[in-house]
């Protein structure tokens, strides 16, 4: 987000046969049980010490309160399942691109690679790059240790991630030191990507393959993640900052992994004292605007008023309340995530240890969160769409053709086509896209389109008498087009 040492310890490894039957355990657990699920076991909230009527409350906020919009809720207390409910359509069988929330994941594999000797947080990020030596020769960046990176305390005055690949795409770690810190490293924060970046390629170096693959065996599978992946770079490098895939359960267990202090089913994954540093304030960051973003910064993880978070862009969330025993995991589409947290603080916190307990309020709260979904396309009933093909403004163009008793558009965009059903008062699912139509008052033809692996919703407005298309964001992606807003394959 000082120091040296011998190169021996740049390169330190496990040795070949730890390597071995770590690998032999995970494909032995694989085949023993297939896909491995995150499941916790499941309990209501009046026996978890919860008012189900404060946890309505709080879902009320989040349907109610402008530039918020749910997508999933996951509510664990002493390991066990509070609440759970996905916003149609939403499932809870689907990942959702995380954003900046995948920086807790890299922080993890940091954790484990400290556990096993690979990283030395006192080391110089340079340190891991040594065929960088000669050309980084600013003496502020080649006293970036990794605690620095980890803290998002390079020295940067402003987040260099556009700078560092203008200088070298094919290598941001190069791009990113050759940038020379306006302050000594450790002695201010700023929110910079490379710093992750370099910490996920850091991780790489000293294990020899990628971040999924050192994290399966080690996380990913003893917390019963199955499905998880991370979108790559030109160089075929997981961003780190970014771009991790993953389903809201996979959110509950890592918050819960560090609930637990590190610890998993009896099996210590994280120091107790990576966790502890993790989890407390590193470096102070009284300038942030939010007041849930200026309570100090930890490792990868914000410090809040009440507990602490990993956090991303449009609202996907795992926080973490140890003084509650609780984890709360959100995804969504929210431009405004400090209402999301005060929502929290105002409706769910009062629920738990309540002294009025409502027990027959479980089975209404249950019900709900079974139907919950997201409203679809309101108007009239789609007239025959077949004069097109559509043209105009944000796409190439549009098309429909009839899918049984619905229409199929067909968007051309970015020199490739998007393939949907078209729901009429619901919304049609299909593979990672979700789209719903109507027709306004004024004869123009709505669709709005899902990318139900994201957050992310597309405006597409038809006018048919002109034979013209416009398309727009709701929410602007940060790191990828139409074509790319799913999970990345393996």
């Amino acid at each position: 987000m000082d120091g040296t040492r011998d190169a021996d310890a740049v390169t330190l490894r496990q040795t070949d046969e730890d390597t071995d039957r770590t690998a032999a355990r995970a494909d032995s657990r694989r085949r023993s049980v297939g896909r491995v699920t995150t499941t916790f076991p499941r309990s209501t909230p009046s026996a978890l010490g919860i008012d189900a009527r404060g946890l309505a409350r709080f879902l009320d906020a989040l349907e109610s309160t402008p530039d918020v919009e749910p997508h999933s809720i996951v509510l664990l207390r002493h390991g066990q399942v509070a609440a759970q409910g996905w916003w149609h359509p939403y499932a809870e069988d689907r990942v959702h691109l995380l954003y900046s929330l995948s920086k807790s994941f890299t922080a993890a594999a940091v954790g484990i690679a400290v556990r096993e000797g690979l990283i030395d947080l006192d080391a110089t990020a340079l340190s891991y790059f040594p065929e960088l030596d000669a050309e980084i020769t600013d003496e502020r960046s080649r006293r970036i240790r990794v605690r620095h990176l980890l803290a998002m305390a390079s020295g940067h005055r402003e987040d260099t991630i556009d700078r560092a690949r203008e200088l070298d795409r094919m290598n941001v770690v190069r791009g990113f030191l050759l940038l020379p810190p306006e302050e000594e490293p450790g002695a201010l924060f700023t929110y910079n990507q490379p710093c992750t970046y370099t910490l996920a390629a850091i991780v790489r170096r000293v294990s020899g393959g990628s971040l999924v693959d050192y994290l399966r065996p080690r996380l990913l599978d003893p917390l019963g993640i199955d499905d998880l992946a991370w979108r790559r770079d030109e160089a075929d490098a997981e961003l780190g900052f970014s771009g991790c895939y993953a389903p809201t359960s996979a959110i509950a267990a890592l918050g819960q992994l560090y609930l637990q202090r590190g610890v998993w089913e009896g099996e210590r994954i994280l120091d107790e004292d990576w966790v502890a540093a993790a989890t407390s304030k590193q470096i102070d960051n009284l300038d942030e605007e939010n007041p849930d973003w200026s309570q100090g910064y930890g490792f990868q993880f914000w410090m809040a008023r009440h507990g602490f978070r990993g956090d991303g862009a449009y609202g996907q969330f795992c926080v973490v309340l140890p003084e509650q025993d609780l984890v709360l995991a959100l995804t969504g589409q929210s431009l405004d995530m400090q209402a999301v947290l005060d929502a929290a603080w105002q409706h769910l916190l009062p629920a738990v240890d309540a002294a009025d307990l409502d027990a027959a309020a479980d089975a209404d709260l249950e019900a709900r969160l079974a139907s919950l979904g997201l409203p679809p396309v309101q108007g009239g009933r789609l007239p025959d769409l077949g004069a097109g093909p559509f043209r105009g403004d944000g796409i190439d163009r549009v098309g429909f053709t009839r899918d049984g008793d619905r229409w199929r558009a067909a968007l051309e965009v970015d020199g490739g086509t998007l393939s949907v059903p078209v729901g009429e008062g619901e919304w049609a699912v299909d593979g990672p896209l979700a789209a719903s139509g109507a027709v306004a008052p004024d004869g123009t033809v709505l669709v709005d389109v899902r990318f139900v692996e994201t957050p992310h919703l597309a405006h597409v407005r038809i006018d048919l008498a002109a034979g013209t298309a416009t398309a727009s964001w709701a929410t602007e992606p940060l790191h990828d087009g139409p074509l790319t807003l799913r999970r990345p394959a393996d």
